[in-house]
This record gives C-alpha cells, structure tokens and sequence, in this order.
C-alpha cells in the first residue's frame, strides 16, 4: 500500500512550492541587491573622482610645455582661471608632484614626479611596448611589419607581425640582418648607434666585399648612412630579398638612445617607396608614437 504524505512534513508538498522557498526567496533577492551594489558601485568607479581629473590637466600642461611655467600661463594652458588652479598646485606641492622656483615663482615638475617617471620606464618592457602599435601598423598599410633590436650577433628580429594579405618574406623571429648595409632594418642600426659599435663591423663587411669581388665597394657607405640620418628612415629596394621593398624607422627611448627598429616590408609592384610617400610617413609616425610611450618626447621631424 502506498505510503502517504504525512501532514507536517514539509518535504512532501508535491509539485508546490516548499516551506524553505521563503528563504532560498529571500536568498536570492539579497544576493540580486548585492549585485545591483556591486553594478552602481563600478559605474562609480569608471566616472572617477572629477577633482582629480581636472588637477590633473595641470600636471599634463606642464608635461606639454617641458619646462616650468608661470601661474598664469600654467592655468591658461590647463583652461582654466588662476585662482581655481592655486589650490591644486598647493596640494600638488605638498605630495612632490610640483615644486615653485623661490625667486621665479614658476610652478615645475617635482622630485615625485621624476621617481614615478622612472619607476614607470624601469618596470617598461619596449618590444612589449611596441607590439600594439606595430599591430595597427600592419593592418593599416596591409604590409608585414617586423621589429628587431640589437643582440649579440647584430639586428635580430625578434617579432614579425603579418598583414591580412599573403605576403611572402623568407624573414622569421631570430633572423640577424648582417651584414649591416644589405638590409634597411641593418641600415637603420648602422645610422643610429654609436660608431664606435657600428665601424668595426662596417669596415670587415667592406674588407669581405672587396676581398670576393676584387674591386672597391661602388657604394658610398657614409653618404647612404647620411641619407638614413636625413630622412629618419632607412629604405631597402629589392634587398636583402629580390621582390621585396622595405622601410625601417628608428625607435628611440627617454634618453635618446635608439631601442629598437620597426621594418615595414612588402611587394615591390605594390610597394610606395616614396621618401615623402604614405608608407614612409606612416612607419616613422608609428616609430614616433613607440617612442613617447618609452618616454622620449622629441619629434622625429
């Protein structure tokens, strides 16, 4: 004989609601309000704190300008009166982002915002930096975009990133681009590193050159070095790889030193090798744009 339910046991209710529903209820509407606090508490969180935002544009003012600046003309810069910026010039002393000149009276930079500085540059890793850019780069251009720095053996690539289109470059991570003038990526560290790294690498590629073919290079290697360093650019067309035009821009950190090299390379049918061309300009603004994220605030021009 099948057993029935017993009359207070709220576990045999059938197919209604049980007794502890009222609480698993109130469960979830407590944990529905959470969440609705935790949402208004992230939408707080990306509108910021206003005051901040707007002291911060006299920090960024000074960034701009390079140099100390007078109240006036700091609060000018930042868009807004004198008297609205002085309190947060004030409290911006005290912490040691800004400091005021005794006798000048102009408001600079201070020794906190140097150490944040360079805290920020120590911890920065310049490939890793590069990356994104050199992304958008290649999508923009449509060509393959590589990046190399200075290792042991020479200019060594280190990341290639593709274009949407297929375009075949016999280059891959690792590759060392010596000798120096046999490629604009070689080129560009020729221009741009201190000589007494470059000559002597220079000179035996030159002895090596005459030695095989038995006559003077008919290449002038200061006058092509000197329009690299004219144009901020080094142009390759048609070597080291036949078919493949490329163009390589110099990427230099806060001290001025050159970092790394970005190397634009594609099909010389469809390749624009105009100094002045749209590729060119683009390579060096994507260079420039590397550069002020490594700290170096100096045009390429």
């Amino acid at each position: 004989m099948q057993e029935e339910d017993a009359p207070g046991d709220p576990t045999r209710r059938g197919r209604g609601r049980p007794d502890g529903s009222a609480a698993a209820a109130a469960v979830e509407h407590e944990a529905d309000g959470q969440d609705a606090t935790r949402r208004a508490a992230d939408r707080s969180d990306r509108r910021g704190i206003q005051s901040i935002e707007v002291g911060g544009l006299l920090l960024q003012a000074l960034v701009r300008n390079g140099g100390p600046m007078m109240l006036k003309d700091l609060a000018r810069e930042a868009g807004m009166p004198p008297a609205k910026a002085h309190p947060y010039l004030v409290s911006f002393g005290k912490l040691g982002l800004i400091e005021q000149d005794p006798l000048t009276g102009r408001y600079g930079l201070g020794p906190f915002s140097l150490q944040m500085g360079l805290t920020a540059l120590h911890a920065l890793d310049p490939v890793k930096a590069a990356m994104p850019e050199v992304a958008r780069l290649a999508d923009d251009i449509q060509l393959n975009v590589a990046i190399a720095v200075w290792g042991n053996m020479g200019p060594t690539v280190v990341h290639i990133e593709e274009c949407n289109k297929q375009i075949h470059v016999n280059m891959r991570p690792g590759t060392v681009m010596m000798p120096l003038m046999l490629s604009a990526t070689g080129r560009c560290f020729a221009a741009f590193l201190p000589g007494r790294v470059v000559r002597p690498l220079l000179q035996d590629a030159l002895a090596r050159e005459a030695a095989a073919s038995g006559q003077a290079p008919t290449e002038d290697t200061e006058a092509a070095l000197a329009e690299v360093r004219r144009h901020r650019l080094a142009r390759a067309l048609g070597f080291p790889i036949p078919g493949i035009n490329a163009f390589s821009a110099p990427v230099f950190n806060d001290s001025g030193k050159l970092t790394l090299a970005l190397t634009a390379m594609g099909p010389a049918g469809t390749f624009d090798t105009g100094w002045n061309g749209n590729t060119a300009r683009r390579v060096k603004a994507c260079a420039e744009a590397i550069a002020r994220r490594l700290g170096n605030t100096e045009g390429m021009g």
